[in-house]
């Protein structure tokens, strides 16, 4: 009697502590900022984390499911489940579910040996049909998944919660009822819809977890495996900030300490290290989130093993004297398969270049469109002694005059700036081309450090170059491989813009 007393005793501390339980049966090793998110979801029903990349967001999501699943559920002295439990894990695609949130669970449920049930795909199944953990993706198409998942005590765990749409929330709001908890978790790359609209709301707790903060950071040594670390951290301060000085420190604008230095984030740093929502600024060329949404949808039907058709349009930046690369984007329909890139260590390199394309040229239907401004000319004068007429001079001082926007508004000051506005179209999720880009942080952090500006005579010009350089500290190479891609072949009479543009794709 007296050791079940004590057994009595225990489990109640894990009740009125979900961190000991976490350390004591899960095994979990959490920092300060973990161990305050699982004090929230304890005590509130609605919490709600933004978190920098490789914070440790969705290891903490796994040990709260599991606190919960285990430390609420009541039985009668016959053993009769008289207060059942069900937890909800869910994210946007099916990949994430399976790859990111399931393998979390799986370590934890194996670190702490003797806890009932068994692992069943994504679920924690027990010997009871209403106590159970279970993960699936959220869809649009599958909310009656959501109907008549109601128990004494529910929890839903949304991870990478910025890419379910209103509906789903609607479905997973109708259940919250009794005992039951809601928590997101996510990347802060997207500002607008339910979990950006929860860190603003008095209805969630909200926490930021910030990688500046992560005890391997701080500590400069590996303490947690599998955290972001310090090297990591390090690199992006030196390559996506601007040292600033104290007069200019503005805590608004995402401005930081660090080290002996204070520094001014870009977008990417604020969304990826900072744990913050990226900045709305009129002038900025592509939108963060535009980005990221595309990233989401490459990886989605790379999972399923998509596989492109259509003829080959190819962008190539060719690197000249100072520069490090050269960079191949090669680009079907509306999917981006790849970006190549050569390094030249400071030397033209117009015959292996001219190798890079060849293959893809021998389709007479396939298009490279190449950087002549400078070292590109030499390839391309290659490509065409070799018979390769459909490798195509691209030039951003040509002039733009009869081409047009989609909207068939706007003009350009030249053809760089059309090029790079039709990229722009492409990926602005109003125009519905549901383009797919693979994730690449270089690209992004170039599209997004892009500004542009209307001229005294209302056309569009894109910045130049160099002032893009002085704020990434290299050229934007990858961006211009990309934006080369929709290059016009033809220009349609009477206009149409719209073509012009599907036949880019």
């Amino acid at each position: 009697m007296q050791i079940e007393d004590k057994h009595i005793k225990t489990f109640k501390s894990w009740q009125e502590d979900w961190n000991k339980f976490i350390r004591d049966i899960l095994k979990a090793r959490l920092d300060k900022e973990q161990q305050e998110v699982v004090s929230l979801v304890q005590h509130y029903p609605r919490v709600a984390v933004a978190s920098g990349t490789a914070r440790g967001k969705d290891y903490v999501a796994a040990c709260v499911s599991l606190a919960f699943l285990y430390l609420t559920p009541k039985f009668n002295k016959k053993g009769e489940l008289t207060q059942n439990t069900k937890v909800a894990l869910t994210a946007p695609t099916s990949r994430q579910v399976s790859n990111i949130m399931t393998p979390e669970i799986r370590r934890l449920f194996r670190a702490a040996k003797y806890l009932p049930g068994r692992t069943v795909a994504d679920d924690i199944r027990t010997d009871y049909e209403e106590w159970f953990l279970t993960g699936f993706k959220a869809g649009d198409d599958a909310t009656e998944a959501w109907s008549g998942f109601h128990a004494v005590n529910t929890m839903f765990v949304v991870t990478e919660a910025t890419g379910l749409s209103e509906k789903t929330f609607n479905a997973i709001e109708g259940n919250l009822q009794g005992n039951s908890k809601l928590f997101l978790v996510f990347n802060p790359n997207i500002t607008t819809g339910y979990a950006a609209r929860a860190m603003k709301s008095d209805r969630f707790k909200k926490v930021r977890l910030n990688s500046l903060n992560a005890e391997n950071v701080v500590k400069k040594e590996l303490i947690i495996p599998g955290q972001v670390d310090y090297e990591w951290v390090l690199d992006k301060v030196i390559n996506w900030c601007n040292p600033i000085q104290q007069k200019d420190f503005n805590e608004g604008e995402g401005d930081f300490y660090f080290e002996n230095g204070i520094y001014r984030p870009n977008d990417l740093f604020r969304v990826k290290v900072l744990g913050m929502f990226p900045k709305i600024a009129e002038d900025v060329l592509v939108p963060y989130e535009w980005i990221e949404l595309a990233n989401n949808r490459w990886l989605d039907l790379k999972e399923k093993g998509y596989i492109p058709t259509g003829h080959k349009r190819i962008g190539q930046d060719v690197a000249g004297m100072g520069r490090d690369s050269s960079v191949k984007c090669t680009r079907q329909d509306n999917w981006v398969s790849s970006f190549e890139a050569h390094q030249s260590a400071g030397v033209a390199d117009h015959m292996h270049v001219a190798g890079m394309l060849v293959e893809d040229l021998k389709d007479k239907d396939n298009f490279a469109f190449i950087d002549t401004i400078g070292e590109g000319a030499g390839v391309l004068s290659r490509l065409l002694e070799l018979g390769y007429n459909n490798a195509v001079s691209c030039k951003g001082s040509e002039s733009a005059k009869e081409l047009r926007d989609i909207t068939e508004q706007y003009e350009f000051a030249n053809m760089r700036a059309y090029l790079y506005w039709a990229l722009r179209d492409w990926l602005d999720p109003k125009n519905e081309f549901e383009p797919c880009l693979p994730p690449n942080d270089r690209l992004t952090e170039e599209l997004t450090e892009t500004h542009w500006k209307f001229q005294s005579n209302g056309s569009i010009i894109i910045e130049p170059k160099e002032e893009i350089k002085k704020r990434i500290k290299r050229s934007p190479d990858f961006s211009d491989a990309l934006a080369n891609t929709f290059y016009p072949v033809k220009i349609y009479k009477p206009f149409d813009v719209r073509k012009l543009l599907q036949d880019a794709l």
